[in-house]
């Protein structure tokens, strides 16, 4: 019933190296993307945005 001994220096530097390579994931999605790819994703989140604008309600409080 004895609990495995573990060593809190080299957990928490496994911890960081774990951190590191979820934000080195992300960075390889985001910025290993085509030019053609990082223009389609604009175009679709403008039209997104314009869609989104249409369907706002303006109020005229003056």
């Amino acid at each position: 019933m004895s609990a495995e001994i573990v060593n809190l220096r080299q957990f928490r530097k496994q911890q960081a190296r774990s951190e590191k390579e979820k934000q080195a994931e992300q960075n390889r999605i985001s910025h290993g993307r085509t030019k053609a790819e990082k223009q389609l994703t604009r175009a679709l989140n403008e039209k997104a945005e314009k869609a989104l604008d249409q369907g706002r309600i303006e109020d005229d409080k003056t």
